[in-house]
């Protein structure tokens, strides 16, 4: 593999997002479990509506479309594709890297880096800093960073925790190197590994016992991740205003992982960011994990919520405990 000539800084070209093709509404959830008190649920999440995928489907088909929805878009040659980054908790198969599936579907150079990151919400963040390190190195000068799961995969009929949150979709997100002003950055990150058993898949991986047989089935305490989600949040955002020398006045945007209703009310009580400063895309899709911020980041741009030269802070938090921050200059999309 070639060493790129390196660049100054780097900038979002483009965006394009898949949805599962399935919708499944809360009256749906109600007519199946009417136990469920589905108008309290929909006022803590927000959420109306979840797209998923069918039995056959795997987050690497969604973002195989918009992979092709994005090249083409902003008409990028696959040959000149550097590097393939695939945030997913969803992979086809523990082995091999779904990357490595990727690059072969979507036709690209076999000269390429590519490969998968194990994280869920914070993981558009981290994948946005591993690509602008690619650029800034001069390993890569164009990178397609695809974030995608699938976690209705992972979750039981009758999981009235999780069921109601969360959707299926993958993003596409198109980072390439400029000669000018570095245009995302800085960043902020965190772990916290402590709460590893506050969402997790315990039947998954090889740390199960011998022959287990349990399904997989996704827990989650909402309690303590709400807890760990206001406390470490705040601190990120703050820290990285001071960081970068702005105030929270001189962000025009916020952006936050679409978790739920009840985790944007209170990180926006407790910022002080007004409703018109923080955008929100979940109640027709649901929690989208990993893709939940490219597809609002994209959503704002759409709805004019967000214009070329504004400042946009995107920030994800969730399973590990993990969390990422970073600004960002809107220069607007490649359509």
């Amino acid at each position: 593999m070639e060493v790129k000539s390196q660049q100054k800084g780097a900038r979002i070209l483009g965006i394009k997002y898949c949805l599962g093709p399935l919708s499944e509404t809360n009256e749906d959830l109600l007519a199946e479990h009417p136990e469920w008190d589905m108008t309290a649920i929909e006022k803590v999440t927000g959420v109306r509506t979840r797209r998923l995928v069918g039995p056959n489907q795997t987050a690497s088909d969604l973002a195989v479309e918009a992979g092709e929805k994005l090249l083409a878009a902003t008409g990028t040659e696959r040959g000149k594709v550097d590097a393939l980054i695939f945030c997913t908790q969803s992979p086809d198969y523990l082995l091999p890297t779904t990357a490595c599936i990727l690059q072969d579907r979507l036709k690209l150079s076999t000269s390429i880096i590519a490969f998968d990151v194990n994280l869920a919400c914070s993981g558009y963040v981290y994948g946005l800093a591993i690509s602008v390190s690619l650029i800034k190195s001069g390993l890569a000068r164009t990178v397609l960073l695809l974030t995608g799961d699938t976690y209705s995969k992972f979750i039981s009929r009758d999981n009235r925790t999780c069921r109601p949150i969360f959707g299926d979709a993958a993003a596409a997100t198109l980072i390439e190197g400029v000669e000018g002003d570095d245009l995302i950055g800085p960043f902020e990150f965190g772990t916290d590994g402590r709460g590893k058993d506050k969402l997790i898949l315990p039947s998954s991986g090889v740390r199960c016992s011998p022959g287990r047989q349990d399904p997989l089935n996704l827990v989650m305490d909402g309690g303590a991740v709400l807890m760990f989600t206001m406390s470490a949040v705040p601190r990120a955002v703050d820290a990285l205003l001071k960081k970068a020398g702005v105030s929270k006045e001189d962000v025009d945007l916020y952006i936050f992982h679409q978790a739920s209703k009840k985790v944007l009310d209170n990180l926006e009580r407790i910022l002080a960011i007004p409703s018109e400063k923080s955008f929100r895309c979940y109640s027709e899709i649901g929690n989208t994990v990993s893709a939940s911020i490219p597809i609002a980041l994209h959503e704002a741009s759409l709805q004019d919520r967000l214009r070329s030269g504004q400042r946009v802070m995107l920030v994800g938090f969730g399973v590990g405990y993990s969390w990422g921050a970073c600004l960002a200059v809107w220069e607007g999309e490649r359509r």
